[in-house]
This record gives C-alpha cells, structure tokens and sequence, in this order.
C-alpha cells in the first residue's frame, strides 16, 4: 500500500512538471508537426510516465526509508517527540518570518534559493535544540507550573505527586503490595515496558527457581492493578542506546522528575550518585524494626553455630540477626541473652549478645 502511494506521489509531481514544461521544451526544438505534441494533457501523460520509469527503482529504498522512521519515531519516548516536533515546528515558523523579507529582493539567489536553505537549517536545528534540551524544558515547565504556590504547598505537592518507578527487584520481592495496601505510599505507580520485558524473560527462563520467581513478580503486579486503591501506569517508551535495565530505570527517572523504587543495593548507591531520589523497601523494613539498646535483655532461642569459636546464632520474630558470644553450648534451647552492641548498615542489622548467665558470672 505504501510503495503504491508513494509510486502516484512521483506519477502526480511528473504529470504536473509535463502540464508545464513539455508542451514550451516542444515548441522550443521546433517540433510542431505533428501538432499534438504542443498538447498540454499529451505533456502531462509523457512526464507522468517519464519520471514513473525514472524512479521505480527508486521506490523501495524510499519504502524502506519510511518503515524505518516509523520504527524509530514508535519506539522513541513520547517526550523525544513531543519536544522535537515542536523545536520544529517554532524553527520554520521562525524560517517563514525570515523568508518574508527575503522574498522582496530582486536577486535571484536571495528571494528563492536562500530562503529554502533557511528553511530548512533552521527547522533541523529547531528539531535538535527541542529533542537535546527536553529534560532543561521538563524542568522549566514544571517550574512555570509551579509558580506563584507557597514553598510549603509546593513540596507537599512535589512529594505526592512524584512519580514512583519499579524495579525488577522490588516487584520480585513482592512487598510493596503489602506497603501500597497500608496507604503509606502516595502518587504513581510507573511500571517501566522495559522492566516488564526482563520479568517475562525471567518467567520465561528454564531454571526453574528463575521461573518461579518471575511468574511471582508478573502476579504482585496484577494484584496491585486490580486489587489495590492506587493509580498504576505502563511506561511504553525505552532508551535504545542504553543496554543495561538499572540505567535505563536512572534515565526515566530523570526525565520524569520520578523517584527510583528498589531493595536492590548497587542500584540505590547509583541513583546516589546521579541526583535521583531513591526508595530503598530494606531501608524502610530496617526503620520500622523495634529499636534494641545495648544492656537490654532478650528472650531467644539459639539455632546454629557463629562463623567464629564458640559463637551461636539466633533470630528475632523480624528476621534479625543475634550473634551470641558463648551461644554455641545453647544451640537448640531458649536462653535469656544481654545485647552488647548493635551494628545498623543498609544491608540490615546485626545484634551482638551474650548470655545472661555468663554476665552475671562477669
């Protein structure tokens, strides 16, 4: 259907070019026997069928050529295109009033070539500025948007309306449907296309602890969208010149203004370092764990041997660890223990303890 719109595009520009120039190119070499050569419709059949031939060839590298814009302009973000669509747009509205005045010289070269050059360098380097510059236009829209709010609204407002974006991590995990349930997160859910690609792939995967793992994600995912009270949307657009998942994750988030949601560590110590707000559910589920001071007394019961002599292991109803020096002739009984210090990093907490006999001993 394209090849045969584009082959009647060349067969209209050629009957138009033979209506014009054929019959005065005839009378020019002095063919005027037989007169319909002189015709104007006769011209407008041969160039149709002239500049036909000419460019049938032609036709499938211009198909091929369109196929392949449409591809790029689909599989490009809505931004991309939004913003260079109107770079060029404002670039031959401004080529248009340089042209006007142009027009009006009597050179040749000045009021018709000039113009067309114009034309056209100026709505390629409006396409560029707008597709280069949209994150800068992004903020400076949401900025104007903004203006005239107190400060407080405005970040109230900032903090609620922010989008949040999943990682492949977190919806594996599986928590933030409990957490979204509660009420305590607010605004967008944004589900990157990218993100939902590496989950199928996951499901899809012949291992089979891989397998179950995606088909888990893909499930707290439809929980979430029919289940819970909360705006969830896909986000259909990738990056193409970005491979890795957690930069294209950094990259949206940029652009959206949005804030990275993940348990994932290295991915919260990237976003750190580019400036991108960052949700991280292991910290949240470290900040709600009850607080332990040391010299307080705890009731446990030890389960395994510790990686140095003597040492056992037990866990609190969290999922904390407690290290429990001398611990290791307790394994399998309750023990009353005293905490000794306590050890917070990202990755968790971890207890240490000893038995409350031996410090009475002490």
């Amino acid at each position: 259907m394209l090849r045969w719109i584009v082959q009647l595009f060349f067969i209209l520009v050629g009957g138009t070019l033979g209506f014009i120039f054929i019959p005065d190119l005839m009378a020019w070499m002095s063919i005027q026997d037989p007169t319909w050569l002189t015709n104007p419709y006769v011209g407008t059949v041969m160039g149709a069928i002239i500049l036909f031939l000419l460019t049938f060839w032609l036709c499938d590298y211009i198909v091929h050529l369109m196929r392949v814009t449409e591809e790029m302009i689909v599989k490009a973000p809505v931004t991309d295109v939004l913003f260079g669509t109107m770079g060029l747009i404002i670039g031959l509205i401004v080529a248009f009033l340089v042209g006007i005045p142009l027009g009006n010289f009597s050179i040749p070269v000045v009021s018709t070539v000039l113009p067309i050059f114009i034309t056209f360098f100026l709505g390629y380097f409006g396409f560029q500025i707008g597709f280069k510059k949209r994150d800068e236009l992004i903020h400076l829209m949401s900025i104007t948007r903004g203006f005239g709010k107190k400060k407080d609204e405005e970040e109230s407002e900032a903090r609620g309306s922010k989008l949040k974006i999943l990682d492949t991590s977190v919806i594996i995990d599986g928590r933030i449907a409990d957490i979204c349930k509660t009420g305590f997160l607010e605004g967008t859910l944004v589900i990157p296309g990218f993100v939902l690609e590496e989950l199928q792939h996951i499901a899809d995967s012949s291992d089979v602890l891989k397998r179950n793992r995606g088909r888990r994600g893909l499930d707290i995912l439809n929980k979430i969208q029919k289940e819970l009270p909360i705006n969830v949307e896909i986000y259909e657009g990738d990056f193409e010149d970005i491979q890795e998942v957690d930069s294209k994750l950094v990259k949206l988030a940029k652009v959206t203004e949005g804030m990275v949601v993940t348990n994932d560590f290295n991915l919260n110590k990237v976003c750190e370092l580019q400036g991108v707000q960052v949700l991280n559910i292991n910290d949240l589920a470290n900040a709600v764990k009850p607080v332990v001071l040391p010299g307080e007394e705890l009731n446990v019961q030890v389960i395994k041997d510790g990686k140095e002599q003597n040492q056992g292991v037990a866990y609190l109803d969290d999922g904390t660890m407690i290290v429990v020096e001398g611990g290791r002739d307790y394994i399998g009984k309750h023990v009353e223990v005293v905490v000794t210090s306590v050890l917070q990093t990202s990755a968790g907490r971890m207890i240490f303890a000893k038995p409350k006999l031996l410090e009475k001993a002490l």
